[in-house]
């Protein structure tokens, strides 16, 4: 599956896969040694914890893995008039302007105005131009947003 993300999280990601199969890795590694030499394994809490740990890790250095491998690079567009991945969209829902930029699903805040292209906000901007309304559909209903700028 396709993720969408900044150059900088790209790199962010890279890092952070980097210190799982290092050091994440030799501290597992380290609790897996000390848990065996407590001795019987079946009933080794120490192991069992340690063994958990390491399936864990081994999960999220596949789950970077497939993030990075899948990763396309959001380039900054030229004003084309039309929304899309990485653009700026300042909308206005009841009198109200608010700016949002469409980003990947990995990167998402939409606390601080970063939205997902997957969102059902973001799904509803792609495509679409300045002066036209989109309608969203949430739990308490449907919000109707007009474009006003894209960036």
């Amino acid at each position: 599956m396709i993720q969408y993300l900044s150059k900088e999280k790209l790199e962010s990601l890279k890092e952070a896969i980097k210190e799982l199969k290092t050091v994440k890795r030799i501290e597992v590694a380290e609790k897996l040694k000390k848990a065996k030499e407590y001795g019987d394994l079946s009933e080794n809490a120490e192991y069992s914890e340690a063994i958990e740990k390491k399936e864990e890790l081994e999960m999220q250095i596949i789950k970077l893995e497939d993030i990075i491998k899948n990763a396309v690079i959001i380039k900054k567009k030229h004003q084309t008039g039309i929304v899309e991945i990485g653009s700026t969209v300042e909308v206005e829902k009841n009198g109200q302007k608010r700016k949002f930029v469409i980003i990947g699903s990995a990167e998402a805040n939409p606390e601080t105005g970063l939205i997902s292209n997957e969102s059902p906000l973001g799904l509803a901007l792609l495509g679409k131009k300045v002066g036209e309304k989109i309608i969203v559909k949430t739990i308490s209903g449907e919000i109707i947003y007009k474009i006003v700028k894209i960036e």
